[in-house]
């Protein structure tokens, strides 16, 4: 029998300690949620390993060090709300939880929605909402945000999203350009967003987040 118990503190200890994340909500959280829990059935076993997992149609659970080192960049308080974009079967948002007053999970695979949602109740976690739409609009009837985090790779992100985080907000994206990407975190001012650049990651770009193509005659 797999013991997941013992796979979660060598994934904190060797991908998430090592990534300079050292706060001690976010590494309580990861410790405490059932990362296996949250992916494929199929995938249970490679649910610890140091790389993004496949949910399939291109879209992907993020690895540990990423969304770690994201969500310290981010500082979530426990009185925060937050936006959780593309929360897949839900492990980001559970984590998130154990940290914010509340997160709003958007989703916009139907089935992943119903099973996040599902896993999230049995998990105990009663502080997330999970929103099935398309990722792009997010969830405005919930906010406005102190928090947005997106769970996948950005081109651009788009206005409607931006306009649900409240001044003096952050948000934390993965901006790809080609294979590479970095992850950048912005602040909203009455000014619009500053983006500072963090670290390097790499993820599938998310539908609703490719970059506008330029009109030509």
């Amino acid at each position: 029998m797999t013991d997941f118990t013992a796979r979660r503190t060598m994934m904190v200890d060797t991908q998430v300690r090592p990534s300079d994340v050292t706060k001690f909500p976010i590494i309580d959280a990861m410790l405490k949620v059932a990362r296996e829990d949250f992916v494929p059935v199929a995938r249970r076993e490679a649910a610890y390993l140091g790389e993004n997992i496949s949910l399939g149609e291109g879209r992907v659970l993020l690895e540990p060090r990423t969304l770690a080192k994201m969500l310290d960049d981010l500082g979530v308080e426990n009185d925060e709300l937050v936006l959780d974009i593309g929360c897949g079967y839900g492990y980001s948002s559970a984590v998130i939880a154990h940290m914010a007053e509340a997160v709003v999970a958007v989703e916009d695979d139907e089935q992943m929605a119903k099973e996040a949602q599902e896993t999230l109740i049995n998990a105990d976690i009663d502080n997330v909402i999970v929103h099935h739409g398309p990722l792009a609009e997010g969830a405005q009837q919930h906010g406005p945000y102190d928090v947005v985090i997106v769970q996948g790779g950005v081109a651009d992100v788009p206005e409607a999203l931006l306009a649900q985080l409240k001044d003096g907000g952050r948000i934390a994206c993965l901006f790809m350009d080609g294979p590479l990407g970095e992850v950048r975190l912005g602040y909203k001012s009455e000014r619009g967003i500053s983006w500072r650049k963090s670290f390097n990651a790499a993820a599938p770009v998310l539908d609703g987040f490719t970059r506008a193509k330029e009109f030509q005659l």
